[in-house]
């Protein structure tokens, strides 16, 4: 289950339906899949795409989307750092970003027009759409591993437009998630 933090207010939204309404506000859908099947870990991409096509379907039809295939980064992955200096820069697309998490964990910040930035730590089982124009980056947790399945509505992918905005560096990509937090997550008001 993700988790929403929003640094400038100390709040942390760790109830699915109260970041689906939150992140709402902002134009982001959220849902959580739970479908009856599994991926095994370390199948290629392949059997991930065969094992969620009608999910993959529903939402090629749904949001316009073209291609879908799987993103997999382990801290194997040869030139991990100058891949993800890519996405760790504020940026935005033409395009939605569109990411069903398989395996591993990482997180969305995003830099609304109308409030103060916000982290969305991502796992399995987590969908998420940032809807084209977006300003965010994307970090990898600690473990620094992530493998998705992503759609695009332009068979070529899209391209990082970068702010250069400097706001990215203020933030630290931390993830915690739900057992590394004390006490009840705090509701947001």
């Amino acid at each position: 289950m993700a988790l929403v933090r929003i640094p400038a207010e100390n709040v942390t939204i760790g109830d699915p339906e109260a970041i689906s309404t939150f992140l709402g506000t902002h134009g982001i859908e959220y849902s959580r899949w739970a479908p009856n099947h599994d991926v095994t870990p370390g199948a290629p991409p392949d059997a991930a795409l065969t094992t969620y096509a009608h999910e993959i379907e529903a939402l090629k039809v749904r949001g316009g989307y073209v291609v879908a295939d799987v993103i997999d980064v382990t801290p194997e992955t040869p030139n991990l750092d100058v891949m993800l200096a890519k996405f760790t820069r504020e940026h935005w697309h033409d395009e939605d970003e569109v990411r069903f998490i398989i395996e591993g964990r990482g997180l969305f910040h995003i830099n609304p027009a109308n409030g103060p930035v916000f982290a969305i730590e991502v796992e399995p089982g987590d969908l998420i759409r940032v809807p084209r124009g977006t300003h965010h980056w994307f970090d990898l947790c600690a473990e620094r591993r992530i493998r998705a399945i992503r759609l695009f509505q332009d068979p070529a992918g899209w391209t990082p437009h970068y702010t250069d905005s400097g706001v990215d560096r203020g933030f630290q990509p931390l993830c915690f998630g739900p057992a590394y937090l004390p006490g009840p997550l705090q509701p947001r008001t």
